[in-house]
């Protein structure tokens, strides 16, 4: 099993699962300066669709990221919300 970021956290970001991953596998975002350089109508549009993702290869299940998460956001993949099953497939995308 592996845990999913899903809707909750899409354009916030919040880093906080990352500084307690213990395998280092949550990607994706945008680091401050990168969104700094961007002018602002384009910044408002990549912020809105940032999301972070948890490499599913990687993931240990410890669930220390879901713990951490200001926006419960994560859930390990078995007990995402019908809604949001998706957001399963647009990790194992991302890593592709």
């Amino acid at each position: 099993m592996t845990y999913v970021i899903a809707e909750p956290c899409v354009g916030i970001c919040d880093t906080a699962c990352v500084d307690v991953c213990p395998v280092e596998c949550i990607h994706g975002g945008a680091s401050p300066s990168e969104l700094a350089a961007l002018p602002p109508p384009e910044r408002a549009r990549r912020v809105e669709r940032l999301q972070m993702f948890i490499d599913p290869e990687e993931c240990t299940s410890c669930g220390a990221c879901a713990s951490a998460c200001p926006v419960s956001a994560i859930f390990d993949e078995d007990d995402l919300p019908a809604d949001w099953l998706h957001y399963r497939a647009l990790a194992a995308a991302f890593f592709r």
